[in-house]
């Protein structure tokens, strides 16, 4: 595992990037070095312990100083303007929060969101991770997935309280899990394609927050057979080329539900009875090897898309995963009334996530379409 806990790293995070809307839409060099350290050594990509955990969010909570409240209204007004977008274009996730709430009530959690980029040209993870990091995000474990020729890091987030009464993004603050194609690894012919247009739109990755926030992408249009070509080799790479920054997911904190959905198990079938359509690539259910997180999704929505060149298409959209995270061995024996979020099995999976990026595949998608 990375290791970006010291406080001289923390120092030099949080120099590089001042609370500013101007650092939102740039990386520093430093960021940018922080983001690609290399490993030393095998990484543990199951379980980030709860002590690491919560000495980060402190040392990032303190350093938020008496600006915190400005920085803080502004940066969920942005993710508030992401999930619009989201919800507005995505049906499913939208009827899914409504039925959850039917039954749990108003408040509720994120465990995290999830966003798709091009690596090429700084289209790729650095672009996003500029707007968290300059927001007290701290930079986590490096996930790979050599078969998708992706690579991703997830992001935890700063000791902020929730908004009194808020839900979604206005509760606690999410996770953010950020993944990238590989574009040197693809065929002459996809990285043709996609650099046509990152290359033509060069500052573009300056603004990938604004880009989703406002639903929009930061380059033209393509051509629906360039499309097609992406969606050949790399569905992901297609979806990318489509909805550029768009909120890939939001993921409902299972275990943080009031009522009996809060296991995941019970929110499945609710879910399923209702008529909503499971990812079911490795199983409806994921889990990971240690048993400690488990995850569903839905599949993703579709829209027509007008391209480039007059033709008109469904394309794949967006979805919504749960996530039910258990307490550590270690912490067995703390009353549940006293159980926090940091007692819990945190991070990400590697075989989980595989999974999950199926949603918005066509074999998935056809099934909902049956």
């Amino acid at each position: 595992m990375i290791s970006l806990h010291s406080s001289a790293i923390k120092a030099s995070l949080h120099r590089s990037f001042p609370t500013s809307l101007r650092s939102t839409l740039s990386v520093s060099n430093s960021a940018r070095s922080l983001i690609r350290l290399p490993s030393a050594g095998k990484r543990n990509l199951s379980v980030i312990s709860a002590s690491v955990r919560d000495s980060s969010m402190s040392s990032n909570n303190d350093s938020h100083g008496s600006s915190s409240k400005v920085a803080e209204s502004f940066f969920r007004s942005v993710l508030g303007q992401m999930e619009t977008v989201y919800l507005n274009r995505n049906p499913t996730p939208k009827s899914v929060l409504e039925l959850v709430r039917s039954v749990d009530g108003e408040q509720l959690c994120y465990d995290h969101l999830a966003f798709r980029t091009f690596g090429v040209g700084g289209y790729g993870i650095d672009s996003l991770a500029s707007f968290f990091l300059d927001y007290g995000y701290t930079p986590m474990d490096e996930l790979k997935f050599p078969a998708k020729k992706l690579r991703a890091l997830w992001f935890a987030p700063p000791d902020v309280s929730a908004i009194p009464g808020g839900s979604g993004v206005n509760g606690p603050l999410p996770r953010v899990f950020i993944s990238e194609l590989l574009v040197d690894q693809m065929s002459s012919q996809t990285q043709d394609v996609i650099r046509k247009y990152t290359q033509a739109s060069p500052n573009g990755k300056k603004y990938a927050a604004l880009s989703s926030a406002l639903g929009t992408l930061t380059w033209e249009k393509p051509l629906s057979s360039e499309f097609e070509q992406l969606a050949r080799e790399s569905e992901y790479a297609a979806w990318t080329l489509v909805n550029g920054y768009a909120l890939n997911h939001v993921t409902i904190s299972v275990h943080r539900l009031k009522s009996h959905l809060n296991k995941i198990k019970k929110l499945n079938q609710f879910l399923e009875e209702k008529g909503v359509k499971l990812n079911s690539e490795g199983g409806v259910l994921k889990v990971s090897p240690d048993g400690g997180l488990l995850q569903s999704s839905t599949v993703a929505d579709s829209i027509s898309f007008k391209f480039a060149d007059g033709v008109t298409k469904s394309i794949p959209c967006s979805y919504i995963e749960f996530a039910e995270r258990l307490v550590l061995p270690q912490y067995q024996n703390v009353p549940e009334s006293e159980i926090r979020e940091s007692h819990r099995r945190d991070g990400f999976e590697v075989g989980n996530a595989d999974k999950i990026f199926e949603s918005t595949f066509q074999e998935q998608l056809s099934r909902r379409a049956g």
